[in-house]
């Protein structure tokens, strides 16, 4: 079995741990949140779901750039 075979799957359930692991701190802040927030927290709860959206936007790119790694060394096992 090619090490590839079992790294790229490992990676992306890393990837997706961390980005689920996010939105559960989102969803428990917005669960726990009264009706004012102080302003420090609403900046930081604003800040959090930028950090979340730029973790969406990796996990994509890294995704692209998964697909592209498969379809090479797809091409390569076909030239073999």
């Amino acid at each position: 079995m090619d090490p590839v075979d079992i790294l790229v799957p490992l990676t992306l359930l890393s990837i997706v741990g961390i980005v689920a692991g996010a939105f559960v701190k989102v969803a428990r802040l917005r669960a726990s949140r009264v009706e004012s927030l102080p302003p420090d927290a609403a900046a930081r709860l604003e800040e959090l779901e930028r950090s979340v959206q730029g973790l969406q936007q990796e996990l994509i790119e890294t995704q692209e750039r998964l697909d592209f790694a498969e379809r090479l060394l797809n091409k390569a096992r076909e030239k073999a």
